[in-house]
């Protein structure tokens, strides 16, 4: 009998992950405490997010011998990401840190910043800042990133 997969200690997002805006990591594979204590939290002015996720395409790899069509891995890539703060009614918000072209990395630590549990490093560039005008809801800006290369994916968080 095969052995079972490990259970999943669950846990609720809200309250326990936390991100980081952090504006130079020299190696995105080995972020330093310091590096990341020079960061700014996000987590509290954040309202949504979406993408933040690598994806990976197949490529078929066909041959005359056979009519079935294998598969190789391909190329990876990272979706439309983007987080969305509350806005200021003195627009002393997000906009005065995350500014169109800034270049920085953005750090995922979901389960919290627990010494050797792991983060994700996404070096970024800042496309927009968009307002998010809606009739009977709080003011937001959606802040807008390119990945500008390859996220460094379950790095271990270094020690306080």
């Amino acid at each position: 009998m095969a052995t079972p997969i490990t259970p999943a200690t669950r846990y609720y997002r809200r309250g326990t992950t936390k991100v980081l805006w952090v504006p130079t990591i020299a190696n995105k594979n080995a972020p330093t405490r310091s590096e990341l204590n020079a960061g700014t939290a996000l987590e509290g002015e954040t309202g949504a997010m979406a993408g933040w996720q690598t994806t990976s395409a197949t490529v078929p790899t066909a041959a005359l011998g056979s009519r079935f069509t294998p598969t190789v891995p391909g190329e990876i890539t990272a979706a439309d990401s983007s987080l969305t703060f509350w806005a200021s009614k003195d627009s002393n918000d997000v906009r005065t840190l995350l500014t169109r072209e800034e270049r920085g990395f953005v750090v995922w630590m979901d389960e919290g910043d627990v010494e050797g549990q792991t983060m994700d490093v996404y070096p970024v560039q800042v496309t927009s800042q968009a307002k998010v005008r809606e009739l009977d809801q709080a003011a937001q800006i959606m802040c807008q990133f390119a990945i500008t290369s390859e996220p460094a994916e379950n790095v271990e968080i270094p020690a306080a």
